[in-house]
């Protein structure tokens, strides 16, 4: 079992982040910062197939593990991610077991699953598929996504499924789905959060959140959930240049020159 997973399983508590910056540069920044994960996010940025794989290697030279989030169920897509040596792959928008087991099939080779063998980077270009093929089953991280009304009122049933490592809740499309959106359904939101993670735990399984911001960790982690993915590249970019904007500003302000 790769160090990654063993983490994962383990309930040790990981936090790491979105990379939806198509340049292996914004990769490397962030595998610097401290991250003990990066999730690349092919879901939602406009991030090419060969790009992930560039991706990859960027935190690779780091030694930061690098998982994908794929743009959907298609067993190609998770097949790609991690014929490009990614260490995992999350799968969002799972609302039944039978989605959850697909997910799994797509991620380990037979008998587990239904992996295609082929000569991709994470095999050594076809050098060294035999040594690849005895380790990758023990070393992939399957996390899913749950994110649905649906996927919520199915959450014991997901839980249950044999080979997923990771329970992960999408706030903001659960928000959407749930109809509780802004302050008037935080309490809505956070019952049905709540549900998730402790279905989670009950079953064995690692429970994982998105937060946007550092304070939204401590409350998931006392009912626990342990894999956080906090923020992306691009919100710590944009908060970082609001941030010190903002304090350039005052700084011309106590001197007289705002």
């Amino acid at each position: 079992m790769s160090e990654f997973r063993q983490k994962c399983t383990g309930k040790t508590s990981l936090i790491g982040s979105f990379a939806a910056i198509p340049h292996p540069v914004a990769v490397e920044v962030m595998a610097q910062s401290g991250l003990d994960f990066l999730c690349i996010d092919w879901e939602h940025a406009q991030i090419s197939r060969d790009m992930i794989e560039t991706m990859v290697r960027a935190a690779d030279v780091h030694r930061v593990p690098a998982m994908v989030r794929v743009p959907g169920h298609a067993r190609e897509a998770i097949q790609a991610v991690l014929d490009s040596g990614a260490q995992g792959v999350l799968v969002p928008r799972v609302s039944t077991a039978a989605q959850a087991a697909m997910a799994v099939k797509a991620s380990r080779y037979p008998p587990l699953g239904e992996r295609g063998v082929g000569p991709g980077r994470a095999a050594g270009y076809g050098y060294r598929i035999p040594e690849y093929l005895a380790e990758a089953n023990d070393r992939i991280v399957v996390a899913i996504q749950v994110e649905t009304s649906e996927g919520l009122a199915n959450i014991e049933a997901i839980t249950a499924v044999d080979g997923v490592d990771v329970i992960f809740v999408g706030p903001g499309d659960l928000s959407v789905s749930i109809d509780a959106l802004g302050p008037k359904g935080a309490d809505k939101l956070a019952d049905a959060i709540r549900r998730i993670i402790s279905a989670t735990v009950a079953n064995g399984r690692t429970a994982g959140i998105f937060c946007a911001k550092p304070q939204d960790v401590g409350q998931w982690a006392a009912i626990g959930a342990s894999f956080f993915v906090l923020a992306s590249d691009t919100m710590f970019l944009g908060a970082g240049a609001a941030a010190g904007y903002s304090a350039a500003h005052a700084e011309l302000a106590r001197n007289g020159r705002s």
